[in-house]
């Protein structure tokens, strides 16, 4: 079963590929995605990554929460379902 990351406080200049590069070294990501506005296509700050197992979600989080991205220091934590 996959789980997803909540990924905070990205630079503007972050895109979907830079996510799952630095993403990548903690396991098989299945998907990385920055947010976007609709009517801009702006970053909206956020995005999410989705690891194929709990323990590589898990690892990232203690590896990257924190950490620097293009000169940000982002804010991983695990996704909230959607009320």
């Amino acid at each position: 079963m996959s789980t997803k990351l909540f990924v905070g406080s990205l630079p503007w200049s972050a895109s979907d590929e830079d996510l799952q590069k630095a993403f990548a070294a903690h396991g098989n990501v299945l998907s990385a995605k920055v947010v976007t506005d609709k009517e801009t296509r702006r970053s909206r700050g956020f995005g999410f990554v989705e690891f194929e197992t709990e323990s590589e979600a898990t690892a990232a989080i203690q590896a990257l929460n924190g950490s620097e991205l293009k000169g940000r220091n982002i804010i991983v934590s695990e996704a909230k379902p959607k009320k």
